[in-house]
């Protein structure tokens, strides 16, 4: 018996076929897809993105102003904006409300568009859990 060519996955002349692959039942789809692949865990990533860009960029951005303004233009922040108070003062404490403001549109984007999409998924969470448990 001699090697075969056209066989590359047989090794020595005398070594038997492999066996052919394993058959895997088809059963029926079910009409839903299971979490893993459900694209609402995008929408949420994607929402909750946005909502901390957002609130980061509302509070750092200000302060970064706040410091190149600090930093580069002392004529500016040194200037009086009513008697005897100074732009850099005024600037300094609307930081405060503007802290506020970030963690106000946070929580409001987190109530209207964040924690609507993690209550449905957690909702079909508990629906696959309970159709695999009766499986």
């Amino acid at each position: 018996m001699s090697h075969d060519p056209s066989r590359p996955d047989l090794t020595y002349p005398w070594q038997p076929p492999p066996p052919p692959p394993p058959v895997t039942p088809r059963h029926r789809p079910d009409h839903h897809t299971p979490l893993g692949h459900h694209s609402d865990l995008r929408l949420l990533r994607g929402a909750y993105r946005r909502q901390r860009r957002v609130a980061t960029l509302t509070a750092l951005g200000y302060f970064v102003v706040f410091l190149v303004l600090s930093g580069f233009a002392p004529s500016v922040m040194t200037a009086t904006v009513t008697t005897g108070l100074p732009a850099g003062l005024l600037l300094g404490l609307i930081q405060l409300p503007v802290t506020w403001l970030a963690i106000a549109v946070y929580e409001h984007t987190a109530r209207r568009r964040v924690d609507p999409l993690a209550a449905r998924i957690r909702e079909q969470a508990e629906i696959d859990a309970r159709r695999g448990a009766t499986r």
